[in-house]
């Protein structure tokens, strides 16, 4: 049997296999049940190998060993297997978010909250900067710039972007309504979207010609994109400098009062 290395990558990526286990699993789907020696042979693995990474797929849910003699495997079907997997995975992250939830009780958080705040006290506020590369961090990063507004939160965007990362954004609106805190929209794009938008969820949202991404919290704080909308991956540089946030917020206010 000819497997192609394409193939082997992808399901090696997809499944969190090694090489000989992926070759070893592609080849005993091929065969529904064979012995160890057959799958050796049909999946190129070493022969003394063949027995050990059995053993480690039948552990993982991907085979079943077969009773009697000789002794032979028995394929798991692709589906069951990714349902094991989806489940171990929930059960971990479950298990992980309450191993998270109880760490800022402990002795070795406020030892952490200690060293942060002993290395960061000497900086001035304008020379903290940084660059968050990839949309999961520059969601992250822009949840958690926003829920820390205490007065104002102004957003500015594209439609389609806001729309795109609503998941976050609608969410962290609703959590900052409830706390009283100031919100300002200004969205470009189609003026009838927007008012669509508007309509559909309740907000505010005010159009304005610009293309730029920017999130800002108090007129302190501030994360803008520095990629066009449409990058492979996204680029945003976060930036804690109350003198250059509220420049941009004056900048951004007269070209809504424009509109």
């Amino acid at each position: 049997m000819i497997i192609k290395p394409e193939l082997v990558k992808r399901i090696r990526e997809y499944f969190n296999l090694n090489i000989y286990e992926t070759k070893v699993w592609l080849a005993l789907l091929s065969k529904g049940i064979a012995s160890a020696g057959e799958v050796a042979e049909l999946s190129g693995v070493p022969r003394s190998r063949t027995y050990d990474v059995l053993e480690s797929l039948e552990k993982r849910g991907f085979a079943i060993t077969k009773i009697g003699k000789p002794v032979k495997y028995i394929a798991v079907k692709p589906t069951e297997v990714i349902e094991k997997i989806k489940s171990k995975t929930l059960f971990e992250a479950q298990e992980k978010v309450k191993s998270l939830s109880t760490l800022k009780t402990t002795q070795e958080y406020i030892e952490l909250e200690q060293l942060h705040n002993s290395g960061i006290s000497p900086i001035k506020s304008s020379e903290i900067a940084g660059s968050i590369r990839g949309r999961s961090n520059i969601l992250s990063r822009m949840r958690e710039l926003l829920e820390n507004s205490k007065k104002e939160a102004l957003i500015c965007t594209s439609v389609s972007d806001f729309e795109d990362k609503s998941r976050v954004l609608l969410s962290t609106l609703e959590k900052l309504n409830k706390n009283e805190i100031r919100i300002k929209l200004a969205l470009s794009g189609d003026p009838e979207k927007i008012k669509k938008l508007n309509a559909k969820l309740g907000l505010k949202a005010k159009p304005i010609e610009s293309n730029a991404r920017v999130f800002m919290a108090d007129r302190k704080e501030v994360m803008f994109m520095v990629t066009p909308e449409n990058s492979e991956e996204e680029i945003g540089v976060w930036l804690d400098s109350p003198f250059f946030t509220e420049s941009l917020t004056n900048i951004i206010e007269t070209s809504l009062r424009k509109e």
